[in-house]
């Protein structure tokens, strides 16, 4: 299913609908795809709100899609990554202003989807809950997000959050600097659309150009390191130790002996 885009003055609301708790495989990823060329073909000087719906904002990779992917040919898992890395990455330099507006729950790579815009607000309520799960399942974290994680919330906290896999509230996430705003869920939106258009429609043009400096740091070390240190991820994510994590996680997440 499409996502929805919605005006709202001169922002565009993105609102990710691919299944009901936005859950990243295939199709999540050909819906953002498909969202930004929309965007950019219809909406070419709008600030972007993405977001989702109930209280979920995105649970991260698809587990039942990814597991047994991962339990495959290497030579699939890199073919696979690049696909995954053309999504956070378009998010991260789109040049225009970036809004996450977390609604409820946001994991793992639902979270790093969150934190490649330019700003976040979060719902204040202390049921949901923000975190990158990945190493303590099993599954390596990419450098290019590590490094789009130390852009965005400095590097102190990046390898805090990547290494040890806790899980916050937004008030404690809001504490560390991953999201910069907190606010009740009935103003959540209307928050986040008021960020997203703090920039003036005719400065766009210069907020892409200082975007783009702001970033040079980040895309380069992305070029010339992290890209070259991800040629080593299929491996180490199809590893014997790290099947071994991903078995041990889906025997506790379902309650059922892993099929792969």
């Amino acid at each position: 299913m499409s996502w929805t885009i919605e005006r709202r003055g001169r922002v565009a609301v993105v609102t990710m609908t691919t299944n009901p708790v936005n859950a990243q495989n295939r199709a999540f990823f050909a819906d953002l795809h498909d969202a930004f060329d929309r965007l950019e073909r219809d909406h070419t000087d709008s600030p972007v709100v993405l977001t989702g719906t109930g209280s979920r904002f995105s649970a991260g990779l698809d587990l039942g899609e990814h597991f047994p992917l991962f339990a495959g040919a290497t030579a699939a898992v890199a073919s696979w990554f690049q696909e995954y890395r053309a999504t956070n990455f378009r998010l991260f330099t789109y040049p225009r202003p970036t809004v996450a507006a977390l609604n409820g729950h946001a994991f793992a790579g639902g979270l790093i989807t969150a934190a490649v815009c330019d700003h976040r607000v979060a719902v204040d309520d202390e049921s949901a809950r923000l975190g990158l799960n990945e190493v303590p399942i099993g599954i390596p974290m990419p450098a290019v997000y590590v490094r789009m994680l130390a852009y965005a919330w400095g590097e102190p906290v990046a390898a805090r959050t990547c290494l040890r896999g806790e899980i916050f509230t937004p008030r404690q996430a809001h504490e560390l600097g991953m999201v910069q705003e907190l606010a009740p869920a009935e103003e959540l939106l209307e928050r986040a659309v008021a960020l997203a258009g703090e920039t003036p429609e005719d400065s766009i043009e210069p907020y892409a150009f200082t975007k783009r400096a702001c970033q040079a740091a980040a895309l380069r070390d992305i070029a010339e390191l992290s890209d070259a240190l991800d040629k080593e991820l299929a491996a180490v994510m199809s590893s014997e130790g790290a099947r071994h994590a991903h078995r041990r996680y889906w025997q506790q997440l379902k309650g059922r002996p892993a099929e792969w």
